[in-house]
């Protein structure tokens, strides 16, 4: 009997696409593994930016951020969509997903040869590791489903062919720019377009809203455990600073309602067609990288608070308020703008405006983050109150 079930485990079933329709449809173990580990990924990044921000070298490492956050983020969105559609979760499915684990370790360990040296090297070898992976997942749902076929070779070829370029354009001659790192994300955003056009795989709303959920969760999470190394760090000279308790109490309160403003909505509904999925699905970029961005800011700013960082208070509140502003925006256009009404649906605006006043008017970084975490709470609140019918959503459960 063992023996039979070990065979049932090894043996290769064919990947075809699942129903998107399929009820009771969760995030796999498998899933989740990849997402923790990816995860280390992004806190190296977030920690490279937090470095950044203290030694005032923010601009000009901005870019090599926006990059490395867009190669992981993208390895991660690929995974996603295919598991959505073609999860069949047999031993080849197990290993190729073990395989794109490993790439994006690789990509960890490159991450701070970027900000340090400005050197893409490991980062983009551990980048063709995943893709390897995935155009071998390709191939073969080409392979076992003939009803989308087409859509997985053009998803298999693009992918090649745009690799290539990174591959070509980093290890030659040719100076590697930011202007051409923006032509090749511009040809990746372009190959899921090309691909799902006419016949889009059938990829599942609730399955899809839960992943991103939960990777919303999980950068949340580094970013709180991100401010309290910081935080750790004070505390252990055993000397309590009122700036450093304004920025525990306000630090905590703008995670809290970063993530209940992104938790308020059930998200499925959004993603009823391919146009509505590209447009919310590739927007949630600016919410995985705010978020992300927020916790560098919030753990620089413990540094700035205690006299360890070589920028002012002001432009430390001007990053902090930055980084939320991108969040609640991202967040207001892709899940609130349509169904808010009245004064409700500018409400957001107004708060901005406020938000980025604070740092101007208050020269200290614990109140100024104390403030826009009250501010941002305060807002949040009062859209809530008096839904009409059209604006209240059912809650996720």
């Amino acid at each position: 009997m063992k023996r039979l079930q070990l065979l049932k485990d090894l043996t290769l079933r064919p990947l075809t696409a699942r129903d998107p329709h399929e009820n009771h449809r969760a995030a796999t173990p498998l899933e989740l593994l990849f997402d923790l580990i990816f995860v280390v990924a992004i806190a190296e990044a977030g920690q490279q930016l937090h470095h950044a921000i203290i030694e005032n070298h923010v601009w000009s490492l901005l870019p090599d951020y926006f990059m490395v956050f867009f190669a992981l983020w993208w390895a991660w969105m690929n995974f996603t969509w295919f598991a959505s559609a073609y999860d069949n979760d047999d031993v080849f499915y197990r290993l190729m997903t073990f395989v794109q684990i490993i790439g994006s370790l690789v990509m960890a360990a490159g991450i701070p040869d970027v900000f340090q040296r400005q050197n893409l090297d490991v980062i983009i070898i551990g980048y063709a590791i995943m893709r390897l992976a995935l155009v071998t997942q390709w191939f073969r749902a080409a392979r076992h489903d003939p009803e989308h076929r087409n859509t997985a070779l053009r998803y298999a070829y693009g992918i090649i062919f745009v690799q290539i370029g990174w591959l070509f354009f980093h290890f030659s001659p040719i100076n590697f720019t930011f202007e051409l790192f923006i032509l090749l994300m511009i040809l990746e955003l372009a190959v899921p377009i090309f691909a799902e056009w006419g016949n889009p795989t059938t990829w599942h709303p609730h399955h899809i809203a839960e992943r991103y959920s939960l990777l919303t969760i999980i950068v949340l999470g580094e970013s709180v455990v991100a401010c309290y190394k910081a935080i750790q760090d004070d505390l252990a000279t055993h000397i309590v600073h009122p700036n450093i308790i304004l920025l525990m109490v306000g630090g905590l309160m703008m995670m809290f309602t970063m993530w209940w403003a992104y938790f308020d909505r059930d998200a499925h509904h959004l993603l009823k067609n391919s146009k509505q999925a590209f447009l919310w699905g590739y927007g949630h970029y600016f919410i995985f990288i705010s978020v992300a961005a927020v916790g560098s800011a919030l753990a620089a700013s413990v540094d700035v608070a205690l006299g360890r960082a070589h920028i002012s208070n002001q432009f430390m509140g001007y990053i902090v308020a930055v980084t939320l502003v991108c969040y609640t925006t991202s967040l207001w256009v892709l899940n609130e703008l349509r169904y808010l009404s009245g004064i409700r649906r500018w409400l957001y605006p107004m708060t901005v405006v406020i938000i980025f006043c604070i740092p101007a008017i208050f020269n200290n970084i614990g109140l100024s983050v104390f403030l826009m975490a009250i501010v941002y709470a305060l807002r949040l609140m009062f859209s809530k109150c008096y839904l009409t019918d059209r604006e209240a959503k059912p809650q996720l459960h």
